[in-house]
């Protein structure tokens, strides 16, 4: 296990997902990042340059390990291989945080490569749990589960999303990830408002924020269609939803996500620097 029992949890201030091409750019200036995160199955292998660098990463800095593989909202069974090869990088790099999407992603022996939504019916809300109850038993942490960006919502569902998560949390102890950009696809998507969805989640159960960019597109009738692709800067709106909702909840760990078309350093340092002109104020409240 590496000794990062300094960095026990995550601080109230900007993170980004990392990336290795900024590797150099990180060590030499963070400016006002001061945690990042990790997408866990780019870290399951043994050896190699990409865990030397996460080895000197972390002696500097707190990191979250995101999973983006076990299909919790799956129909299967978790897949134990792979948890395996998950609690064995959590218990080496022990880091300040772990999360999941609720989302499934596997079907028998086929891996899509998305995160699918989920009908919200107690059938759902079982097995969601069940898988929950695993991996936290397995990697003996307490995890936080990411709310999706979603295109339709299923008929069958038998109560709202932020109620399907306010129950999860009752369940299993698990917290939650609040990705705000989410919320807004979802609403924009669903013709909903972003603002209603934040002010019935249940607040004070989340451990992190995400906050990413999206691509937008027009549905067959013209009308908004928002994708989730985090290849993008995040927009005015929400930076707006994003700093009233640190209004309401207070300062949280709030990351910056760019996945594709990924930027140089001093773009995803410019979007944390938004982020830490909200917290800044917010955790400085707190504290007087």
């Amino acid at each position: 296990m590496l000794d990062s029992t300094a960095h026990e949890t995550l601080p109230l201030a900007p993170g980004v997902g990392y990336k290795p091409q900024h590797f150099a750019a990180i060590m030499a200036d963070p400016g006002p990042v001061r945690w990042l995160e990790i997408h866990a199955e780019n870290y399951m292998g043994d050896g190699g340059r990409p865990l030397a660098q996460l080895r000197h990463l972390a002696e500097r800095f707190p990191i979250s390990v995101h999973g983006v593989g076990l299909s919790i909202g799956g129909e299967a069974p978790l897949d134990r291989d792979h948890l395996a090869r998950l609690a064995h990088l959590v218990g080496w790099l022990n880091p300040a945080s772990f999360s999941e999407h609720l989302a499934w992603s596997t079907h028998d022996t086929a891996f899509l490569n998305d995160l699918l939504p989920l009908p919200y019916t107690e059938a759902t809300l079982a097995r969601v749990a069940s898988h929950i109850d695993q991996v936290q038993e397995a990697l003996g942490r307490r995890m936080l589960l990411e709310n999706p960006s979603t295109y339709l919502a299923f008929a069958e569902s038998e109560m709202s999303e932020t109620d399907f998560l306010r129950e999860i949390a009752r369940r299993t102890g698990c917290g939650l990830l609040l990705d705000v950009n989410n919320v807004f696809v979802s609403a924009t998507n669903q013709k909903t408002d972003p603002r209603d969805y934040i002010a019935e989640f249940p607040l004070e159960h989340v451990g992190e924020v995400h906050l990413g960019g999206h691509d937008e597109q027009e549905d067959e009738h013209g009308a908004p269609l928002l994708i989730d692709s985090h290849g993008a800067e995040v927009v005015d709106p929400v930076w707006t939803l994003y700093a009233e909702t640190i209004a309401a909840m207070g300062p949280r760990p709030s990351l910056i996500e760019w996945d594709t078309d990924v930027p140089e350093w001093p773009v995803l340092a410019a979007e944390a620097e938004r982020a830490a002109a909200i917290l800044t104020p917010a955790r400085q409240a707190v504290l007087s």
